[in-house]
């Protein structure tokens, strides 16, 4: 993944100079406006810049992959390829599961994994939990997308540190999904990913055949075993079961990595019946996903394999790893 910066101290209503570049925002924000068009269908625009008390946001519009949000540096999404990290974070666990009914999310600020759970007839509650309300807020009002999930009667938005929410939650869940930012230092996620959470804090709060599944960072040939071969292995100290997989996002540029992971077994399912799930258990088709595209992600090459089954290294907070880059707002405050 790419990083953007964006640096100085803001003012309202300053006009670009020459070459395209003007602060903006107030007192409360540091931003900058950007735009340089590098060719025909290829430029990048600074919509909006802020920090908020968890992290540096940033919404930028760029030609091929529409509106991008970035999250200290790290780009989370972009409006042209959103869906196949979203589909591939949801649909996989949710159709493995005979009937889920009710999801926890934790994290998903911006909206899309609730977007795609609620694509789901079964589920009639999803409880998405996310620390940053700046964030929250920034997306409900701009990522036009998710308006429709960000206003259904079955979601229930909660604005808290997931680990708090499900230490003092009772009720419990068929699937809860890991929709996080990926661990940097000193960011606000990387405790998250820890042996101790999953096992002390999620697994308590799956009902009996509950999915865990999380996002694990990017899982190229070069980027695997940053950090996706170590929630990998650590998830298997945790869960009887634990299923990799993974899929190429060109905004990106890379390959990323998702694990689910149960204490029931995955059945095997043919790509017949995948595609007979997803016919019953949604009212349109989806974007990326169906029955070869799913054996596919599940599919990874020899090297990842080979890492992921070699993998000794167990995540904790004494011992974590964390992708390049660092939480920008954490440091601000320290």
């Amino acid at each position: 993944m790419g990083e953007v910066h964006v640096n100085g101290t803001a003012k309202l209503n300053s006009k670009a100079n020459s070459n395209g570049i003007a602060a903006l925002g107030s007192n409360n924000h540091r931003g900058l406006w950007f735009e340089e068009e590098i060719e025909d269908d290829l430029r990048w625009v600074v919509l909006h810049t802020g920090i908020s008390e968890f992290q540096d946001i940033a919404l930028v519009e760029s030609g091929p992959f529409g509106k991008v949000l970035i999250l200290d540096g790290k780009l989370q999404s972009a409006e042209a390829d959103e869906f196949v990290y979203h589909e591939c974070l949801v649909h996989p666990a949710l159709l493995y599961h005979p009937n889920p009914r009710n999801v926890f999310i934790m994290g998903g600020g911006e909206g899309s994994t609730a977007r795609e759970a609620l694509r789901h007839k079964s589920v009639k509650k999803v409880v998405m939990c996310d620390i940053d309300k700046e964030v929250v807020e920034f997306c409900r009002a701009h990522l036009t997308m998710n308006h429709e999930a960000f206003h259904s009667s079955r979601l229930d938005l909660v604005i808290n540190d997931a680990r708090a929410e499900l230490e003092e939650r009772q009720d419990k869940f068929d699937i809860i999904i890991g929709d996080l930012a990926d661990p940097v230092e000193g960011g606000p996620c990387y405790k998250l990913y820890t042996q101790s959470f999953y096992e002390r804090v999620v697994k308590p709060r799956l009902n009996a055949g509950g999915i865990l599944v999380t996002q694990g960072g990017p899982a190229g040939i070069l980027t695997h075993s940053e950090v996706y071969s170590s929630i990998f292995n650590t998830l298997r100290q945790v869960f009887k079961y634990v299923v990799p997989y993974a899929a190429h996002i060109p905004s990106y540029s890379d390959s990323w990595g998702w694990i689910m992971a149960s204490d029931h077994p995955f059945a095997q399912v043919s790509v017949q019946e995948t595609d007979s799930r997803i016919k019953q258990r949604f009212d349109s088709e989806l974007r990326f996903l169906d029955g070869e595209t799913l054996s596919a992600t599940l599919a990874l090459n020899k090297h990842v394999r080979q890492t992921l089954a070699g993998e000794t290294h167990v995540y904790t907070e004494e011992s974590a790893r964390f992708v390049h880059g660092h939480g920008a707002a954490h440091s601000a405050q320290s």
